[in-house]
C-alpha cells in the first residue's frame, strides 16, 4: 500500500518529479539517441530501416538506401504512401558541399478543366474517387535521384521490397488499426478491395500481408526504367481503368510527367540555416514562423510555458494566412518566396503578435513590397551524404482507385486545389496542387547538420518550427526535439479557399502542465481534442567534427533509427 500512495504521489506531481525515471535529458524522451559512425537510418517503419542499412553495408549511397526504404514501406504502410503518390527530397552532396531539392510532384489531368467542376455543382474536389487523381511523381522521383546520386542498380535497390512483396510481412499495430479505419471508405472503389483487403476486411496486427501484384510492378519497373512506369504497360492500364471509372487521368497525361531539381530556400534562425523546398509545397512556412518567433522572447520561460505554446501557435497562424493565398504551382502564379521569407517582412507582420490574446481573425500580408498522412526518412552514409525524404498519397491511402493488377493506389492530391477562379491555387489543367508534404534540413557554418521531418498534413510546418525551437532554443537532443510534446492548430485558412473562423483549435499533445491549458483559455485560446493527428518524426545529425551521426526516430510511431 506504500509503495502504491508513492506512486500516485509521483503520478500526481507532473513530469518534473518523473524526470529521475531517466538517468539523462527530458522526462518525455522515450529512448537515447542512436549514435554510429559509417551510416544511419531512420524510417516509420523497422523493416524499412533495416533495408535501408543493409544497403548502406553493400556500398550503397544514402540515395540508394532511401529509395529501396521508401519502395518497402509503398508496401509495409500502404496507409501512407506508395507509388501512386508524390516524393519531395533534400540531399546533402559531400562532393560538392550543397543542398540539392528535388520537386517530384504531379500534375492534374489536361482534359479535367475547372468549368467540369462547376458543372457539377462541386464547391470542393472530393477526397476520393477519379476526380482529385494527379499523376503520381514518386517512381520519376527514385530515378532522377538515382541518376544523380545512386551507386548501386536500381534493380539492387527495389530487390528487398520485391521480395517482401512477394513473400509477405506481419502487419504492425498502428498500420493495422490506419488500414481499418480506411477499408470502409475505400472498399466501394473499384480493385481497392480486391487487392487491399483479406475476404473485404484489412490485415490485422501480426498477420501476413503479401502484395504480389505490387511485386510485379516494382519487377517490371527496376527491368525497365522509369519509363515502364510513365510511357509502357503501366500508364497503358492506369489509362484504360481511369477511362472507364468515370477519371481524366491518361496515357498522355503520364507520358508528360517530369519532375525537377529545385534550389533549397532558407532562413538563419539563431545562428542556424534552416532549409525548405519552395512552393508549390508548403516548407516556407515553416521558414516564415522561424523568422516571427526569432523577434520573440519566448524561451526564457521555458518548454511548455505559457508564453511558449502562445508564442507558437500565433505564430503559425500569421504564417499560414499567406499559405493561404500565396502557395500554389509556381508555373501557373508568381509567388513571392524572397518576401514571403524576408527578415523585414517578419518584422512587419510580427505587429500583429498580441501577448496577451488570442487572435480571431488574421488576414494575409502584401510580401511582393519585400522582394529581393505521409512518411517521412532520412539515411546517411559514409561519404557524409544526407538524404531528407518525403513521399505520400495525401490522405490516408489516397483516392482508393487501384488500377487492377498494379498493387497500388492512386494518390488523391488534386483535391488541394480550390475550385475558387482567379486564386494562385485555383484548379487548371496540367498543374501542380499546392503540397502538404516537405523535407527539411539544418546547416551550419556551411556544414551539414540536421536532416529531419515530421509527416502528417498541415501538421507538418508546425512541426519543424516546434523540432528547431527545440533543438536550438531549448537545447535539446535530437530524440527529445522529437519526443516533447507538440502543439497542433487546426481550422486556419487553406489554400483550398477555407477561412479561419473564431482562432481556429489548439491541441495539446499530453505532457504540458494544467497551468499552460490554463493560461492559454484566459487568453482566448479554443482548445480541443486530437488523436493521432501530431504527425510523425525522424531525424539525423551529424557532428560536424568527428563525423559520426546521431539517429532519431518517432515514438508516435513504429519508426526505429539505427546505424552501423
Amino acid at each position: 500500500m506504500r509503495h502504491l500512495l508513492s506512486s500516485c504521489l509521483l503520478l500526481l506531481a507532473g513530469p518534473a518529479a518523473l524526470a529521475a525515471d531517466r538517468v539523462t535529458g527530458h522526462a518525455f524522451a522515450t529512448r537515447s539517441e542512436v549514435i554510429a559512425r559509417h551510416g544511419m537510418a531512420a524510417t516509420s517503419q523497422p523493416l524499412a530501416t533495416q533495408i535501408a542499412l543493409d544497403v548502406l553495408k553493400a556500398g550503397g549511397s544514402a540515395v540508394d538506401a532511401a529509395i529501396a526504404a521508401n519502395a518497402a514501406l509503398g508496401l509495409m504502410e500502404p496507409t501512407g504512401n506508395g507509388i501512386g503518390g508524390d516524393l519531395f527530397a533534400i540531399v546533402w552532396d559531400p562532393t560538392t558541399r550543397k543542398l540539392h531539392g528535388y520537386n517530384g510532384s504531379g500534375r492534374s489531368p489536361k482534359s479535367l478543366t475547372l468549368a467540369e467542376f462547376q458543372k457539377r455543382g462541386l464547391a470542393y474536389i472530393p477526397p476520393r474517387g477519379p476526380l482529385p487523381v494527379s499523376v503520381p511523381g514518386a517512381v520519376d522521383g527514385w530515378f532522377a535521384l538515382h541518376q544523380r546520386f545512386g551507386r548501386r542498380t536500381m534493380k539492387q535497390n527495389l530487390a528487398p521490397a520485391i521480395a517482401y512483396a512477394r513473400d509477405g510481412f506481419p502487419v504492425s499495430e498502428l498500420i493495422a488499426w490506419y488500414w481499418e479505419r480506411s477499408v470502409p471508405l475505400l472498399s466501394v472503389y473499384p480493385g481497392f478491395s480486391e487487392q487491399f483487403t483479406i475476404d473485404g476486411r484489412a490485415p490485422r496486427k501480426g498477420e501476413i500481408w503479401k502484395n504480389p501484384n505490387l511485386a510485379g510492378t516494382l519487377d517490371a519497373i527496376a527491368k525497365g526504367g522509369r519509363d515502364t512506369f510513365y510511357k509502357g504497360a503501366i500508364a497503358r492500364r492506369i489509362d484504360r481503368y481511369l477511362r472507364e471509372h468515370g477519371g481524366y487521368l491518361s496515357y498522355e497525361d503520364l507520358a508528360a510527367h517530369g519532375g525537377e531539381w529545385v534550389e533549397p530556400v532558407g532562413v538563419n534562425y539563431r545562428g542556424y540555416d534552416v532549409w525548405e523546398l519552395p512552393p508549390n509545397s508548403q516548407g516556407i512556412a515553416a521558414l516564415q514562423q522561424l523568422n516571427l518567433l526569432e523577434g520573440l522572447d519566448f524561451a526564457k520561460h521555458g518548454f511548455g510555458s505559457p508564453e511558449h505554446v502562445h508564442a507558437m501557435i500565433e505564430t503559425k497562424k500569421i504564417a499560414f494566412e499567406d499559405r493561404a493565398k500565396f502557395y500554389a504551382d509556381p508555373q501557373f502564379a508568381k509567388v513571392p518566396v524572397r518576401g514571403l521569407i524576408a527578415k523585414d517582412y517578419a518584422a512587419e507582420r510580427r505587429k500583429l503578435f498580441d501577448p496577451e490574446r488570442a487572435a480571431k481573425r488574421i488576414d494575409a500580408g502584401n510580401p511582393a513590397l519585400y522582394e529581393g498522412d505521409t512518411i517521412y526518412l532520412t539515411t546517411a552514409d559514409a561519404s557524409g551524404m544526407m538524404v531528407s525524404l518525403i513521399q505520400s498519397n495525401y490522405r490516408g491511402m489516397g483516392s482508393g482507385m487501384a488500377p487492377p493488377g498494379l498493387g497500388f493506389i492512386l494518390q488523391d492530391r488534386g483535391e488541394l486545389f480550390s475550385l475558387t477562379p482567379d486564386q494562385p491555387n485555383s484548379y487548371a489543367p496540367g498543374k501542380r496542387p499546392f503540397q502538404t508534404i516537405i523535407p527539411a534540413f539544418i546547416t551550419r557554418d556551411g556544414k551539414p547538420w540536421v536532416s529531419f521531418g515530421v509527416m502528417g498534413g498541415d501538421t507538418q510546418p508546425q512541426g519543424h518550427a516546434q523540432v528547431v525551437v527545440n533543438l536550438v532554443d531549448f537545447g535539446m537532443n535530437l530524440q527529445e526535439a522529437g519526443d516533447a510534446p507538440r502543439i497542433y492548430h487546426t481550422k486556419s485558412s487553406e489554400p483550398t479557399g477555407e477561412r479561419m473562423a473564431d482562432g481556429g483549435e489548439v491541441s495539446l499533445e499530453s505532457g504540458f502542465p494544467a497551468d499552460t491549458v490554463q493560461q492559454l483559455l484566459i487568453k482566448g485560446h479554443r482548445i480541443g481534442w486530437n488523436h493521432g493527428g501530431y504527425g510523425g518524426y525522424q531525424a539525423i545529425a551529424r557532428d560536424p567534427v568527428t563525423g559520426v551521426y546521431f539517429g532519431a526516430s518517432e515514438s508516435r510511431k513504429d519508426g526505429q533509427a539505427a546505424g552501423y
